[in-house]
């Protein structure tokens, strides 16, 4: 039995990832996928199992990679609001790069798919609510030690901020600047309530 190629797991991983992300995961074809990545279909499949469960490992590679700045700014800033600046102004620079394809692949890969790819459309909801759930954490955190009053509607102002990351993404992907997306970012910090006055 003739021995498989070998061929650089991570690389071709990442290739996937790129592919995903430009074109959504519907839309991407197993040939593309076997294209960019540089191995043939019965590569892929020993390799990844499937389409979808490649898919399932692009987006963790793209959460540990691309998409760190979110977690890293939240978890690393002392105050919800810096937390949540620092996501803004982040991702007015990382969805317009021009290192890689615009926007976020967790908010685009997955628009106007078919029933047939219900599971992956769920899969990047639960990562999007996972998101607004840390945003409101760090929103709670700031009531909670008496930055912004306690009648703050925590949950709306998530889903605020929430709202503006996915329209960056999806702004930068329809050509928007860097400047253009730093301009929505501040202007969403207006937005933030009065802090509380001693």
């Amino acid at each position: 039995m003739a021995r498989q190629r070998e061929f650089d797991r991570e690389t071709a991983l990442e290739n996937a990832l790129l592919t995903f992300w430009r074109r959504g995961y519907e839309a991407t074809s197993v040939a593309e996928l076997t294209a960019a990545m540089g191995i043939k279909p019965p590569s892929l499949y020993a390799a990844f199992g499937d389409k979808r469960r490649l898919f399932e490992e692009a987006v963790r590679r793209y959460q540990q990679t691309y998409g760190a700045f979110t977690t890293r700014a939240l978890a690393e800033e002392p105050t919800g609001r810096g937390a949540i600046e620092r996501v803004l102004r982040e991702a007015a620079a990382e969805y317009a790069s021009t290192e890689h394809p615009r926007g976020c692949l967790v908010i685009t890969a997955a628009v106007n798919c078919g029933p047939e790819s219900a599971e992956v459309e769920e899969l990047l909801r639960g990562f999007r609510q996972e998101a607004k759930a840390a945003i409101k954490r760090r929103i709670d955190d700031d009531v909670a030690a008496g930055r912004l009053p306690a009648a703050t509607d925590t949950a709306g102002l998530a889903t605020f901020y929430a709202a503006t990351i996915q329209g960056m993404s999806t702004q930068s992907r329809d050509g928007a600047s860097h400047e253009d997306l730093l301009a929505v970012a501040i202007l969403a910090m207006t937005a933030w309530p009065a802090a509380t006055t001693t």
